[in-house]
């Protein structure tokens, strides 16, 4: 049975996230928050704070083997002429020391935060959506 390697990586990062999240949060109180224009704003906190930290999670990116079917365009043959048509693509498993996962949020963006120095400082963790997407 082949693992879909898009799955295994969202599961790694996932784990990975769940791991560090339960170092950092020990003893910690976290909240809701929105990302707005111009900060953050969170919902115990009644003023927005204009810089905040980002969480951001180092690592070894592990893919496994994965093979691939797609469209080919943009190659050119020997006479250089055009080629294109489909085609199937294997890729070894691989592993990427220093890696790192560096969210990005927008406007409007739910996300967990750790709030520090009484709510002038944040620090967020994660975006949050809702079970159905």
């Amino acid at each position: 049975m082949t693992v879909d390697p898009f799955t295994a990586l969202a599961v790694t990062l996932r784990d990975n996230a769940v791991n560090k999240t339960k170092e950092v949060l020990s003893g910690v109180a976290v909240e809701l928050g929105t990302i707005t224009a111009s900060g953050l704003k969170l919902d115990r906190f009644k003023h927005e704070i204009g810089d905040y930290y980002v969480a951001e999670f180092p690592g070894t990116l592990k893919l496994p083997e994965l093979k691939l079917a797609g469209t080919v365009t943009g190659l050119k043959d020997s006479g250089g002429g055009g080629v294109q048509g489909k085609g199937n693509y294997s890729f070894e498993a691989s592993e990427t020391k220093e890696s790192s996962l560096k969210l990005e949020y927008k406007p409007g963006d739910r996300v967990l935060v750790i709030p520090l120095n009484g709510g002038h400082d944040a620090i967020v963790i994660c975006k949050v959506v809702s079970r159905g997407g």
